[in-house]
């Protein structure tokens, strides 16, 4: 489930990418797909890295990487362990709600990044959030849960005083809002809700077979829907 548009990154070859937060690997296998890249990925969690080579190694095995090289690593999105302007590109996507020290993790996203370059950052839209809160406690209760919710606006004056200039943004994957409307309903953690696997299974079909009605259907109601909230900065 890609949630950063690769195209408004202007990738090109030799690049370094970092994908911080980089979870189960969605967007750092992306990042190995692009030509000639130099990818990292970085996550606090080392089994999600441990799940993010198991997905590199399948696709290397359809040769479907194109990257020159790909290092995965534990480490803290607010103390980078990297020097100033060292990457292209910086992709941070669903992390900052994750943190309670907001603008040091921005600061160190933007330290890194070379002049003119591009980060990208994915937060849970306002309204869609709001209701995960508002239907249950423990949504935003649980370890490693969500501690802020952003508005668009606020957000975006927050990242370009660190300096950065916004440039492009967009909404993402609206047909996964109801899902965790329901999910919070039940109970987050409820893994006998019929209703909840039921609509489970479809985003896993959605995601494996990749069917244009429900293509369509999200793109038609990200606008209204979307559940992420998509910013795309360049560094002055």
């Amino acid at each position: 489930m890609i949630t950063i548009d690769f195209k408004k990154l202007d990738i090109r070859p030799d690049d370094r990418i970092l994908d911080i937060g980089c979870g189960e690997g969605r967007h750092t296998i992306k990042a190995c797909q692009q030509k000639d890249t130099i990818c990292v990925g970085g996550d606090f969690g080392f089994k999600s890295l441990v799940e993010t080579k198991n997905k590199l190694a399948f696709h290397k095995n359809f040769n479907d990487l194109n990257c020159k090289s790909v290092d995965l690593s534990c480490m803290d999105v607010t103390r980078l362990p990297f020097k100033n302007s060292s990457f292209d590109s910086v992709i941070c996507s669903e992390v900052l709600e994750h943190i309670r020290d907001d603008a040091r993790a921005i600061s160190e996203l933007v330290r890194i990044l070379k002049p003119k370059k591009i980060l990208a950052v994915s937060v849970p839209r306002f309204w869609p959030e709001k209701i995960c809160w508002l239907l249950s406690d423990e949504y935003f209760n649980a370890n490693m849960g969500h501690v802020k919710i952003y508005k668009k606006k606020s957000l975006i004056q927050t990242i370009e005083s660190f300096g950065v200039k916004h440039y492009a943004s967009h909404y993402a994957h609206s047909i996964h809002a109801p899902f965790w409307w329901l999910k919070c309903f039940a109970g987050p953690n409820r893994t006998d809700s019929k209703p909840v696997n039921l609509y489970h299974r479809l985003l896993v079909w959605d995601l494996m077979k990749k069917p244009k009605l429900t293509y369509t259907i999200d793109k038609l109601l990200n606008p209204v829907l979307g559940k992420s909230l998509v910013l795309y900065f360049k560094k002055l």
